[in-house]
């Protein structure tokens, strides 16, 4: 039994009973796919909708759970060189700032974006941590195994987060070597910022390795979205200049086909949007001063992005009843069809329950 709990202890909490996602009559929310008449899978979502003061306005599934933010946490990590003035030092523009908080396709604007940030810290893709993948992009990727392309790591959809580390590190004096590990002083950074804006002591944060090699931080959905809120609305001058360049240049955070982009520019100055790894979304909505953040539970990244979109949908229209948020550039996102080979439609994805609001 004693070598049970060690293993049990080692693999975290487990995890909350099943009877936690029926806390409300509305809360189970899912997106299903349906083949026919079929509901023939379905992914459990846990949601959050919390105010710049912690206050819970609406939920779904478990808002208490703990992941890892991955992706979602870029803003964040980009935060400790704007407040220590890398932005006027590098000369750094509002697309580098986006690109830093962004997971791109790996585009020619967002490579040669890239290349800027690694120009203006006076360093080279050797410096960066991370390493080349295939795009984010199906039809990008498809053309990379075309034309043979052997991605470098400016093709990493990380790159403008690993380039805004190790420019943290040179603005310091910091070793530009182990900038990614726990324990230098550039996540010494990260970890604080995270825990101020999220409000979770840095205690309580839990720690692990992202798949671009940085640290990477798990904390409860709650936190993420009382982090976006609180980006949202600050006034303090770096957070306004991270939201700025995201809000400004929203390609750059993503791409061609992209959410996070396609939401940013339907919504123009309205919403912040992020993606994150394994079924994670977080989203701010600065007019109503609420945070957003999910978690697909089967980490089902397809479905994280439609979670999302009914998400905000219901969110602006529960809160701001009477506000023009514009859909129609999202119709393809809502309620996608499945198709075969041929291209014919089989069935389609839905979302189904709904937020409950406190």
């Amino acid at each position: 039994m004693l070598d049970v709990a060690r293993k049990l202890a080692l693999r975290g909490p487990l995890p909350r009973p099943a009877d936690s996602y029926l806390r409300h009559p509305m809360s189970e929310l899912a997106v299903v796919s349906i083949r026919s008449v079929i509901a023939e899978s379905r992914h459990r979502v846990s949601a959050a909708v919390v105010t710049t003061d912690g206050r819970l306005v609406a939920d779904a599934g478990d808002p208490d759970t703990t992941t890892f933010w991955r992706s979602a946490t870029k803003p964040f990590q980009l935060l400790p060189l704007v407040e220590d003035g890398g932005v006027e030092a590098f000369g750094l523009d509002r697309a580098m700032l986006a690109l830093a908080c962004g997971s791109h396709n790996a585009e020619a604007v967002h490579r040669a974006a890239g290349a800027r940030w690694l120009s203006a810290v006076g360093l080279t893709e050797a410096d960066l941590a991370c390493a080349g993948h295939p795009s984010l992009s199906p039809r990008i990727a498809q053309d990379m195994i075309r034309d043979r392309v052997d991605p470098t790591p400016l093709w990493s959809n990380c790159s403008g987060k690993h380039a805004a580390m190790l420019a943290l590190a040179r603005r310091n004096g910091w070793s530009l070597t182990g900038y990614e590990r726990r324990g230098h002083p550039v996540q010494d950074r990260v970890e604080a910022t995270v825990s101020r804006w999220t409000a979770t002591p840095r205690a309580d944060l839990t720690w692990g390795i992202d798949g671009c090699t940085a640290a990477a931080v798990a904390l409860p959905v709650r936190a993420m979205a009382l982090g976006y809120a609180r980006l949202g609305t600050s006034a303090e001058p770096a957070a306004v200049m991270v939201r700025d360049a995201m809000m400004a240049e929203p390609y750059m955070v993503g791409g061609e086909d992209r959410l996070d982009t396609i939401l940013m520019q339907a919504w123009a100055g309205r919403i912040i949007v992020k993606i994150g790894a394994e079924g994670v979304y977080s989203a701010a909505l600065p007019d109503l001063g609420v945070g957003v953040a999910l978690k697909v539970e089967d980490g089902d990244m397809k479905c994280a992005g439609l979670a999302l979109l009914s998400i905000v949908l219901d969110v602006t229209a529960r809160l701001d009843p009477g506000g023009s948020w514009p859909i129609d550039a999202l119709d393809a996102w809502r309620s996608p069809v499945i198709r075969n080979t041929r291209g014919e439609p089989t069935g389609r994805w839905d979302v189904t329950g709904a937020l409950h609001f406190s």
